[in-house]
């Protein structure tokens, strides 16, 4: 099928309102980017397990999660990498030097290494189910992302681990992916697999892991919550995620 554009939102600040909801007002406007043949692709961190009311609410069915590392078109899975479990093996040692925890993400399951305080904290922070503890769940499970639960440490990991790319989202933890991969690589491969590589692209965000999501954008659109350096990128600066930015940016841009 062919489109008239994408438009690739990320969700936590952006998309959703403080509450991790979709308001009745987003909803109908990606109803109406539908109806305006533009393709709306959800473009998170987080795995399809924590979205699946999200895309029912706002009815989506295209969507990059864990930060690219998978990629599902109009409900088909068309991509998606793995992170080897000598790796991971390595990263849950890394991670208990430092007293720290890692969770591991597929596109079915979520478990955790072990329980800590950030554990809680960093899934209370985007209005998600705290995951189940499994320590050896990763030795028999493919992972496509990992999740570093802690406040800091980041250098360590950084150079600990150069195959790996590190995302800070969130106070309590980082997202981990492979190298290279991101949100901008995702759109790229998208544009690839639809076969549409002069497509415009619009791009909505707001925190670190949202500037290769941008760059790989048309339109740059920032949340007025976002980032300084996500401000800085943007083509366009819209109104806060609860006071209607995506709706002020999709009619800014004509898309509704």
């Amino acid at each position: 099928m062919s489109y008239q554009a994408l438009a690739f939102f990320d969700l936590d600040g952006t998309l959703l309102d403080s509450h991790s909801q979709i308001t009745p007002e987003v909803a109908q406007a990606i109803a109406t980017l539908r109806q305006n043949n533009i393709l709306p692709i959800i473009a998170t961190g987080r795995a399809e397990p924590q979205i699946q009311y999200i895309k029912q609410a706002a009815g989506i069915t295209s969507d990059a999660v864990m930060n690219g590392a998978f990629i599902r078109l109009a409900g088909e899975v068309v991509f998606q990498e793995h992170i080897e479990q000598a790796i991971c093996q390595r990263m849950v040692e890394a991670v208990h030097l430092q007293q720290q925890e890692v969770v591991f993400y597929n596109d079915k399951d979520i478990w955790a290494s072990g329980a800590n305080r950030y554990l809680v904290e960093a899934f209370d922070h985007i209005h998600a189910n705290v995951p189940p503890v499994l320590p050896k769940k990763y030795q028999e499970s493919l992972v496509n992302m990992l999740l570093i639960l802690g406040t800091n440490a980041d250098a360590y990991y950084n150079e600990t681990f150069p195959e790996l790319t590190f995302y800070r989202n969130n106070p309590f933890s980082i997202d981990v992916v492979r190298k290279g991969t991101s949100k901008g690589t995702a759109v790229t491969r998208i544009k690839e697999l639809l076969n549409l590589p002069t497509i415009p692209t619009y791009g909505f965000g707001d925190g670190p892991n949202d500037l290769a999501l941008l760059a790989a954008c048309d339109e740059k659109i920032a949340m007025g919550n976002a980032t300084s350096e996500l401000k800085e990128q943007a083509t366009f600066v819209t109104k806060t995620n609860n006071n209607g930015g995506i709706v002020h940016a999709l009619k800014h841009f004509d898309l509704i």
